[in-house]
């Protein structure tokens, strides 16, 4: 969530309707279970005793430009939502049916939300089905097209993977909907206490610190990874949850879901570690010369993908919400411009439409097109 999700809905939604939704997301205490939920946060180094911090230093916003950041957000000229809604898109028959892919296949939904198919398991990242990404439903960042598919229509999920709380990333209704289904919940630490708020039952609720690892199986894990970002819901940027990447690893491929955050050198140590990878997810939307800290925006995710050791780039974050100045479709205009030159595969699919990664660009163009040409 950046600044910009906050000073829309400010501006629209009343104080005392955001003490009452501030009810509803209330964090809750529960004894620890079998599967380590809730984790003390205190035993986490990242843990200062009052909240979480990245590794280094980090601005959300450089001091003295709010002002100048209010004025550009009202009388801003740039396009940043579609003239024409794209779409309608729809999930391919190949991913909605039948087991999951045994090598490696991956399905955009839109934003931060995908469908990773992996060694015969199958990922959701980051779900956001829910019309505007926000507290309330009458304000706020709104999408510029519906998902591809309805939740019911979803495969059976061996996992669905958050980055972080803020709600472009964490969606209460979606939770709960995936949830009623049984799938379990890979989280950071602090976040599950938000989804057994909501009534997501203990077990189905994995915490983990960065570093940490959850093997699924002898031929799977997931391992949490740093990521240099913030935490806050309800306009509090208080920093009591963890924010961080994720490393899917498969028996024949690896994938990095980068979820939100800034250019840091973490993204080369998770490259030592656990590269090279076969596809990087990473954020090119939101940015803004003030927020570098925090959002990387196209040219520095190309600089990530390298550090990461990554094979094909597919971006994330953008073309679904406006969440910042810039139009809507320059993310990914500016990446394919950049990229070019630096010998970058790129990975472009139109949303629901699925992918499997050959060492090729794949690049759909569908922002340039209506619906009635998709």
């Amino acid at each position: 969530m950046t600044i910009l999700i906050k000073a829309g809905i400010a501006i629209a939604a009343a104080g005392g309707l955001i003490v009452a939704v501030s009810q509803c997301a209330r964090h809750v205490q529960q004894r620890t279970g079998d599967n380590g939920f809730p984790l003390p946060r205190t035993a986490s180094p990242n843990f200062d005793g009052r909240r979480f911090r990245n590794a280094a230093a980090t601005t959300i916003s450089k001091p003295g430009t709010l002002l100048r950041s209010a004025a550009e957000f009202i009388t801003g000229g740039q396009v940043r939502r579609p003239p024409v809604a794209p779409g309608p898109f729809r999930l391919d028959a190949a991913p909605a049916a039948g087991p999951a892919h045994d090598g490696l296949r991956i399905t955009w939904m839109g934003h931060s939300s995908a469908l990773i198919e992996i060694g015969g398991k199958r990922f959701l990242t980051d779900p956001v089905w829910s019309d505007r990404a926000s507290p309330v439903g009458f304000a706020g960042p709104q999408r510029f097209f519906a998902p591809p598919c309805a939740i019911e229509e979803l495969p059976p999920l061996d996992g669905v993977i958050i980055s972080h709380d803020h709600y472009d990333h964490l969606d209460r209704e979606t939770v709960t909907r995936l949830a009623a289904r049984g799938v379990d919940f890979y989280v950071p630490l602090g976040v599950g206490p938000i989804l057994a708020g909501w009534g997501v039952p203990q077990r189905q609720i994995r915490e983990l610190d960065w570093w940490a690892e959850a093997p699924l199986g002898p031929t799977h894990r997931l391992v949490a990874t740093p990521a240099q970002h913030f935490s806050g819901r309800l306009f509090i940027n208080g920093n009591g949850t963890l924010w961080c990447s994720w490393v899917i690893i498969g028996p024949a491929h690896r994938v990095f879901f980068g979820g939100d955050g800034g250019m840091f050198d973490g993204f080369a140590e998770i490259g030592r570690r656990h590269g090279p990878f076969d596809v990087t997810m990473l954020e090119i939307g939101a940015y803004h010369h003030n927020w570098r800290d925090i959002h990387l925006g196209p040219h520095l995710a190309i600089d990530a993908h390298l550090a990461l050791r990554g094979k094909a780039l597919l971006p994330i974050h953008w073309g679904t919400f406006t969440l910042a100045f810039h139009d809507w479709d320059a993310p990914i205009r500016e990446l394919i411009d950049a990229a070019a030159p630096r010998g970058i595969a790129l990975l472009a699919p139109a949303p629901g439409a699925a992918i499997i990664p050959d060492g090729t660009s794949r690049i759909s163009r569908w922002w340039e097109r209506d619906g009635s040409a998709l």
